[in-house]
């Protein structure tokens, strides 16, 4: 028994063999399936100049015909924040048209209806600016007087705002500054000079001015 087992077992595995050998001959080795070619890798962008990532807003617009019309006692105040512009009004009229920066995210410029409390060419934030040496050295910038100690040495400076036109007690108010294309100030609302100096001319204390979603 034991010597047939093993002489069918041979049988067996040589039967399988050649149906192995005859599929092959047949059908042809089984091909392997081709796996999918690794997604390229898109080409990294070049990183763009922090120039580039400033907005560019539409510059000083001014309607020469109405200008010659106003006066401070007949002209108002819009103030935009959605557009971040500044309407110089004569009734519902645009006489003079100007980007702006209000304020930033946690430091929002107040809305409602305001009037010009005060006109100062050349103030300066209370708030807002540089530790300064006695020879004029800027030892620490952007400082907060609220918030900072002054370094051993050095007295506070506060940030030029010229053309101030006050709208707040607070202090809050318009004036030239820095316009990087989207809310950026303390609360203030931020000009060009061109874009101040002709709203300052041509307003007075008591001027009114709103500011909102308009």
């Amino acid at each position: 028994m034991p010597a047939k087992f093993q002489i069918l077992l041979r049988a067996v595995l040589l039967v399988g063999v050649a149906c192995s050998l005859n599929g092959q001959i047949l059908f042809g080795p089984k091909r392997a399936t081709p796996k999918p070619a690794p997604p390229k890798l898109a080409a990294p962008r070049p990183m763009r100049k922090a120039s580039e990532l400033i907005s560019r807003q539409e510059p000083v617009k001014i309607n020469t015909s109405l200008i010659k019309q106003i006066t401070p006692d007949t002209v108002r105040i819009v103030v935009s924040l959605p557009k971040q512009r500044a309407y110089l009004m004569l009734g519902d009229q645009i006489v003079i048209d100007s980007p702006i920066s209000s304020g930033k995210r946690g430091h929002s410029s107040p809305t409602g209806h305001f009037s010009v409390l005060e006109k100062d060419p050349d103030h300066r934030s209370n708030i807002y600016g540089d530790f300064v040496d006695n020879s004029g050295r800027v030892v620490r910038a952007g400082i907060s007087s609220k918030i900072d100690s002054a370094p051993s040495g050095t007295h506070y400076v506060g940030a030029p705002m010229r053309w101030f036109m006050r709208l707040t007690a607070e202090g809050v108010g318009m004036h030239v500054g820095i316009l990087p294309g989207y809310p950026a100030s303390h609360g203030c609302i931020r000009m060009p000079p061109d874009g101040a100096k002709l709203f300052y001319d041509n307003v007075k204390v008591g001027t009114p001015a709103d500011v909102g979603d308009y």
